[in-house]
This record gives C-alpha cells, structure tokens and sequence, in this order.
C-alpha cells in the first residue's frame, strides 16, 4: 500500500493560514484517483475536511466550507489543501488520502477516501487564540 506523506502543518494564529502538501508514490496517470484530507485529535474519529473528485468538483463539509480549498493541481499525484481563517477548533493532525477512483464527484470521494489503508504520519496543525 502506498502511504502517504504530509507536510505544510505548524503553528499559526487565529485567523492565520496554512497549505498543506500530500506526496504519494508516482502512480500511472491512465487511471482517475480521488484525493482529500482528514483530521483527528486524539480520542476522536478522523474526520474528513476536503475531497477532490477524478472530474474536478469538490467537496468540504460545513466545519470548513468557505475557508479550506483544494488546490486542483496535479492531484493525481499529490494534493494541497490552502487553509485559511484558521480557528482554535480547526488544531489536529492532518491526513491525506488517495484512492482510486473514475469519474467520481467530490461528495463520493468524501466517502471513498474513508477506504485508504495506509495512512501516513499526518502533519499538526495547531491554532493559538
């Protein structure tokens, strides 16, 4: 299984912003893959927080819609999550996940991400007030 490898995390204010990098190993670019990050504090589920379909929709839940956005470039490969208006609440470690995935929407690689089996060491994201 490929494991993931995150990057971008660190400490900021609220209000601040952050990107996040997820690197994968290469891949073939014939096959469609969606990508998205995750979140978890310890004691919790890991929740998810953005996905990128194979087609380019997206999808973030509340907690984060209208702050974080996917940067749909070379997702096939890695992924960058810009995080912005950054909130206490917003403090986990951060993962990202790849699957594959043809012509899926945003809103059903939110679900399908859930499938990665190999999930990386995260990155912390961590908000001051």
């Amino acid at each position: 299984k490929v494991q993931p490898v995150e990057s971008g995390g660190g400490s900021v204010q609220a209000g601040g912003s952050l990107r996040l990098s997820c690197q994968t190993s290469e891949y073939s670019d014939s096959r469609s893959y969606c990508i998205g990050w995750f979140r978890q504090i310890p004691g919790k589920e890991r929740e998810g927080v953005a996905a990128l379909g194979s087609g380019g929709s997206t999808y973030y839940p509340d907690s984060v819609r209208g702050r974080f956005t996917f940067i749909e470039r070379n997702y096939e490969k890695t992924g960058g999550l810009q995080m912005n208006s950054l909130r206490p609440e917003d403090t986990a470690r951060y993962y990202c996940a790849v699957v594959e995935c043809p012509y899926c929407s945003g809103s059903y690689c939110f679900n399908e991400l859930r499938k990665q089996e190999s999930w990386g060491q995260g990155t912390q994201v961590t908000v001051s007030s």
